[in-house]
């Protein structure tokens, strides 16, 4: 397929951008793809199972809890099954989740406009300034595989497809209730247009599709001794709960106020350039999961306290804000073919020098 391929070269070379500048300063480039940040915790996971605290300074300790388990299993099972080590394994897994995903964008995208916007999504998403970490040992790209192919389901009236694999999206990452939340608000407008006279595919995919969020959330609190509250006081040692965008506002005031390292006034570029494309989303009239899907994952990136700077990796999965993008890329290589081309040109010299700078040269959690 045409659209796998653009995405493959779009990051082949950022990768061979990424390693030209770790090998110019002295990096390997297999180890920051492999174990940078929050890649670390999930091999660790991996290899030894949950129950590490690491306590870098008094009175503060971050558990190994906070991470969600799909990931890290996928990594164990590589690993058991190939003589390949867990950092190698973690690439394996990432890449060809990355894979999976770029499909899965452009059968969804191609169904409701079309492949040649289905194509200039795909693509699109693999020049996003922060799409170095689809090349990386992180969990964005198995649940970006996991939404796109559920969001495929629904709207294909494929309800226990669409239930599972919302419950994987939900062992993947914290923000992946994302995706259970569009199955479950599109089944319950399905429900409610047919007053109830619907399959049992449907009402067991409603079943299905929060049970992962929900079990590992659960299971963290039985835990640490307290069933409902639990997950949430890891996340909150570790300086992330949900405060409506309190903690965020008070960010952007002290950006806006005070100078900074590049990224910051970046990833506030992309979140605001975020909201403007949900708008727009919105415009378009786009279909009810993927209203809500990208919805909720806006709303939880914008409502959560900590991590700034990594707020535009956490909108990577929110694929569907591209296709207003797409459709706009679309219609321009039609009428300028020049202009779309350097449009993609600057996107490609833009998401390479950015992931190199942001994986090799920012000392700052992606």
């Amino acid at each position: 397929m045409a659209a796998l391929g653009l995405f493959a070269v779009a990051r082949l070379t950022g990768t061979a951008v990424l390693a030209a500048t770790a090998w110019a300063t002295g990096h390997g480039p297999l180890r920051l793809l492999a174990r940078s940040w929050d890649s670390r915790w999930y091999l660790r996971i991996a290899e030894h199972g949950y129950g590490y605290t690491a306590h870098p300074h008094p009175g503060i300790s971050f558990s190994d809890l906070a991470f969600f388990p799909l990931y890290p299993a996928l990594v164990r099972t590589v690993t058991a099954l190939t003589p390949l080590g867990s950092g190698a394994a973690g690439l394996l897994v990432s890449w060809t989740a990355a894979s999976a995903a770029a499909v899965g964008i452009h059968a969804l995208t191609a169904r409701l406009h079309g492949r040649a916007v289905a194509t200039a999504a795909v693509v699109l998403w693999g020049l996003l300034p922060h799409s170095v970490v689809l090349s990386m040992a992180y969990t964005e790209p198995v649940l970006t595989a996991c939404a796109a192919w559920a969001l495929y389901a629904v709207l294909t009236g494929r309800w226990l497809w669409a239930g599972t694999l919302a419950a994987l999206a939900g062992l993947a990452r914290p923000n992946g209730f994302a995706v259970a939340a569009a199955v479950l608000v599109t089944a319950g407008h399905e429900v409610f247009l047919r007053r109830g006279k619907v399959t049992h595919r449907l009402w067991t995919g409603i079943a299905l599709a929060p049970l992962g969020w929900l079990s590992y959330v659960l299971w963290v609190g039985h835990r640490e001794g307290d069933p409902l509250g639990g997950y949430f006081d890891v996340q909150r040692r570790w300086g992330s709960r949900f405060d409506f965008g309190r903690g965020a506002l008070g960010f952007v005031r002290h950006l806006l106020l005070s100078s900074d390292r590049l990224l910051y006034p970046v990833a506030l570029l992309i979140v605001a350039a975020a909201v403007v494309l949900y708008a727009l989303l919105l415009a378009d009239r786009a279909p009810l999961p993927l209203l809500v899907y990208s919805g909720v994952l806006l709303l939880i990136t914008l409502g959560g306290s900590g991590f700034f700077e990594s707020k535009p990796r956490f909108l990577l999965p929110a694929f569907p804000l591209l296709l207003p993008l797409a459709r706009a890329l679309v219609r321009t290589a039609r009428a300028r073919p020049w202009h779309a081309a350097l449009v993609a040109g600057a996107l490609a010299g833009l998401s390479c020098g950015y992931g190199a700078y942001l994986v090799v040269l920012a000392d700052t959690p992606l």
